[in-house]
C-alpha cells in the first residue's frame, strides 16, 4: 500500500512519535507484520523507487514471518511441534545467537523458553508443571540442527521478533540507498532525519498518555516494553511479561535505545524483570545500548 501524506505523528508500543514542523509530503507504507500494525515513512524519494522499495519490504517481511510467527506455519511453530529443526536458516541462528547472549547478559530474565508458562498462565491453568519446561540451557544450537532437549517445551520470540525484523528492513533500506526513512515494525527505528531535517525523536509514554521520558532516534531503535500493556490470565489479573521464575514484574515501562531493534526489544522485555543494578550490570555488556525510560 502506498500512499502520499504529511507526516503528523506514529505509535508503537507506548512511544509516540512528535508531529513533524511543517514537513513536505513524505512516501508512507502501512502494513502487518508478525501480528502487529508496521508503519514506514520514508522521505526523499521518487514514487516508483518507493513503490519498488515496499515491494521488497513487503517479501522481506513474509520471510520473517515464515521463520518466526507463533500462530502461522513458521520454523519457529515446527520447533515447538516436533522439538527438532534441521538446517536451521542463517535468520534463524541469527536470532537464536543474539537470544543467548540477551539471556546470559540478563542473568536468565530474557528466556524464550517461558512459552509453556506463558500459556499456562493465561488459560488459569496450575503453572508448576509449565515451569519445570523452562531454561534456555535446554535449547541447543547447531548450524546443523536446534533441538529443544525437554518434551513439552516451546519458544516464543514475541519478546525479540519485531526488533529483528525491524533491522533487517532497515538493513534493506540502507542497501537500497535510501538514509531518510522511519520503521515501525511494533519497534522503532529511525536513520536519517525527517523531510523538515529535524532529526526523528520520540516521547515514551505510559498507556495512559502520561509522558515519561524524551529520546532521539536518528541512527538508533527504540523498544518500549510495558507488562501491563496486555494483560492475560483470569480476569485479566497479569501482565503478558512474565518472569522465567515467576515472579511479577518490577516495572509498568521499560525502554531501551540501541544500534540494534533486536537487542533493544530484548533488554526492554528482560528490564521489566529486574532490578536497577542488574540493568546496569546487562548494558554494560552491550555498547551502545541505553536505558531511556523505566517507570
Amino acid at each position: 500500500m502506498l500512499t502520499r501524506r504529511r507526516f503528523l505523528t506514529i505509535i508503537a508500543a507506548a512511544a509516540t512519535l512528535g508531529p513533524a514542523r511543517a514537513a513536505p509530503p513524505a512516501w508512507e507504507w502501512r502494513g502487518r507484520a508478525l501480528g502487529a500494525d508496521a508503519r514506514i515513512l520514508l522521505v526523499d524519494a521518487e514514487a516508483n523507487a518507493a513503490r519498488h522499495l515496499f515491494h521488497r519490504i513487503e517479501k522481506e517481511l513474509a520471510l520473517i514471518e515464515r521463520h518466526f510467527s507463533l500462530f502461522a506455519k513458521s520454523s519457529l511453530t515446527r520447533l515447538n511441534r516436533t522439538g527438532r529443526l534441521a538446517h536451521p536458516a542463517p535468520d534463524v541462528l541469527a536470532l537464536f545467537t543474539l537470544a543467548g547472549r540477551v539471556h546470559a547478559a540478563t542473568g536468565g530474565a530474557f528466556d524464550p523458553t517461558v512459552q509453556p508458562l506463558w500459556r499456562a498462565l493465561a488459560e488459569g491453568r496450575d503453572p508448576g508443571p509449565a515451569r519445570a519446561l523452562v531454561g534456555w540451557r535446554n535449547v541447543q544450537v547447531t548450524r546443523e540442527e536446534i533441538r529443544l532437549t525437554r518434551p513439552g517445551m516451546a519458544l516464543t520470540f514475541n519478546g525479540i521478533a519485531q526488533g529483528f525484523a525491524t533491522d533487517r528492513v532497515a538493513e534493506l533500506i540502507r542497501a537500497a540507498g535510501f538514509s531518510n526513512v522511519l520503521i515501525d515494525i511494533g519497534e522503532i527505528a529511525g536513520l536519517g532525519h525527517r523531510s523538515d531535517g529535524a532529526p526523528w525523536s520520540a516521547a515514551i509514554a505510559l498507556a495512559d498518555g502520561a509522558e515519561v521520558a524524551r529520546t532521539g532516534l536518528s541512527g538508533m531503535a527504540l523498544a518500549v516494553s510495558s507488562p501491563g500493556g496486555t494483560r492475560i490470565g483470569p480476569g485479566g489479573r497479569l501482565g503478558h511479561i512474565i518472569d522465567p521464575d515467576g515472579a511479577s514484574a518490577r516495572w509498568r515501562l521499560a525502554a531501551v535505545t540501541a544500534p540494534s531493534a533486536a537487542l533493544a526489544d530484548g533488554l526492554s522485555t528482560a528490564f521489566c524483570l529486574m532490578d536497577r543494578e542488574a540493568i546496569a550490570a546487562a548494558l554494560k555488556r552491550f555498547p551502545g545500548a541505553r536505558l531511556a525510560a523505566l517507570v
